[in-house]
């Protein structure tokens, strides 16, 4: 259960930033992608949040069924998801909510205001970007932590 979870978070992810991303793009204009972008990247979030909700009650489970967490989930596997936890939750609960609401106001703005309503957006979109990017590299990293352990 943890890892098919894990899988639909870092590989919605990677599907979103691989294909949907490029294709929205190239098929249609900035704002209306935008938009779309955005929508989905809300849903993503939700998503993401019940990925992790499964983690957490499967490792959980792992740890109580089977005896001391130390044995059960390594420290560095408890980084790893503490972190992208975190992470995931900011990005639902606040700046992908925010980024949302100034991309809306960047997109409504007039012309004398449109430069700094946009340049807001902007410095809001590249932290959520990155905090995305980061997670995805967690994810990655996380899936391989549980290989190893598999492999042992």
């Amino acid at each position: 259960m943890e890892t098919l979870a894990l899988a639909v978070w870092v590989g919605g992810l990677v599907s979103i930033v691989a294909a949907v991303i490029p294709a929205v793009f190239s098929t249609i204009g900035m704002e209306t992608g935008g938009r779309m972008l955005t929508r989905m990247f809300q849903g993503y979030d939700r998503l993401a949040l019940v990925a992790a909700g499964f983690i957490l009650v499967g490792t959980l489970v792992r740890v109580y069924a089977a005896g001391p967490w130390q044995q059960q989930i390594g420290t560095a596997e408890l980084a790893l998801l503490a972190t992208m936890v975190v992470i995931a939750t900011v990005l639902a609960c606040w700046l992908t909510p925010e980024t949302a609401r100034l991309q809306g106001i960047a997109f409504g703005a007039k012309e004398d205001a449109k430069r700094i309503a946009y340049d807001n957006f902007f410095a809001y979109h590249r932290v959520a970007r990155s905090l995305y990017i980061i997670n995805l590299g967690l994810g990655i990293t996380l899936l391989c932590v549980k290989v190893k352990k598999w492999v042992r």
